[in-house]
């Protein structure tokens, strides 16, 4: 089972803005990058085979602490923090080296859609759910 990742990444320009750091709006897809190989590591991938299931994001913050700049490494990692009938939690954090440069939040839905587009919330399929568990917090080391 499957509970967090971690990977390295650069910064690559078109992420910045005009002051030479990265524009907030792409550590929501930093997360998004993490939860994408956190779902190949277990197996499975976001966007499913199966028609009618989705995994919409219903809820997403982050707090910033120190600035990213084109070409800097960082690591991301992610781990799930709940899971529920119908809806996966994670944390996230970006660092560079021993320094924590933000820490954020995600919740996604399980939904079904229909063939006019609605949404509609759904549980979890079990064959999904077995394949994850709650990150236990004595591995994660968050500095």
């Amino acid at each position: 089972m499957t509970s967090m990742y971690r990977f390295r990444r650069r910064v690559q320009f078109y992420e910045t803005d005009a002051a030479g750091i990265v524009h907030f709006s792409w550590y929501p897809r930093y997360m998004e990058e993490a939860e994408h190989a956190l779902w190949r590591a277990a197996g499975l991938s976001i966007a499913q085979p199966a028609p009618g299931i989705g995994w919409p994001r219903v809820a997403v913050s982050f707090e910033f602490y120190r600035p990213l700049r084109f070409e800097d490494e960082f690591d991301i990692s992610i781990r799930i923090t709940a899971i529920e009938a119908k809806r996966i939690h994670y944390a996230c954090t970006l660092e560079r080296g021993e320094i924590q440069l933000a820490a954020g939040k995600m919740t996604i839905a399980c939904v079904s859609r229909g063939p006019d587009g609605s949404m509609r919330s759904m549980p979890i399929p079990k064959d999904i759910a077995e394949r994850f568990e709650v990150a236990n917090l004595e591995d994660w080391d968050v500095r």
